[in-house]
């Protein structure tokens, strides 16, 4: 399946979560799925319960479309979580948020991980110095993440730096705003990864 490309606040709606794909109109406390938390369509409101493979399904569809990455790609990203030692669910997690697009976002250079995956296709982002335009590069630990030179003071990017103050910085990245530049310090705990997934789910409906 393809990225979805449809409207974001009715994909949040339907999966009954916020997913971050809003950014900005998020933060602002505008978003529909806080004016309308149920389902869009005529029968959205009288929302069935779902069967355990559709919980299932429906953790896969939030973490594919939070992170804006396609099937194949997180089924390879499982596969490669399963071979790593320890948790699987938590392995997967952590491989999606050390991506280069992820972590752009973290880092508050961007108001949603749609606009960070924007600023790396587009070459804007280097990392140690050198153009990285692939958003699922995985960032090592002390790695440098910066923007170009000329680009440091566009608009959007310093919008999102601006509300990256009112709403903090994860505890995992270490970031120098004047530069607008930071390192991958380390890689998160599952339990500071804030984030509306149970992987655990994800595992079962892939282990079957």
């Amino acid at each position: 399946m393809a990225r979805w490309t449809g409207p974001v606040e009715r994909l949040e709606r339907r999966l009954n979560a916020d997913l971050g794909l809003k950014g900005e109109r998020r933060l602002s406390g505008k978003s529909a799925l806080e004016k309308r938390p149920y389902a869009p369509g005529q029968h959205g409101q009288k929302r069935g319960k779902l069967s355990e493979y559709g919980l299932q399904l429906q953790e896969k569809q939030k973490a594919k479309f939070m992170y804006g990455i396609s099937e194949k790609q997180f089924r390879g990203y499982f596969k490669e979580a399963a071979r790593k030692d320890g948790n699987t669910g938590e392995n997967l997690i952590s491989l999606i948020e050390t991506r280069l697009d992820n972590i752009v976002y973290r880092m508050g250079f961007a108001t949603t991980r749609a606009s960070a995956r924007q600023l790396t296709s587009h070459g804007l982002v280097l990392v140690d110095g050198k153009k990285v335009d692939i958003p699922s590069f995985q960032v090592k630990i002390g790695q440098t993440i910066t923007i170009k030179e000329k680009y440091k003071s566009n608009v959007q990017i310093v919008r999102a730096l601006e509300l990256t103050n009112q709403t903090g910085i994860v505890d995992w990245v270490e970031v120098d705003v004047t530069k607008i530049s930071g390192k991958l310090s380390r890689v998160p705990q599952r339990e500071e990864i804030k984030i509306p997934v149970e992987e655990r789910l994800i595992v079962e409906l892939y282990s079957k």
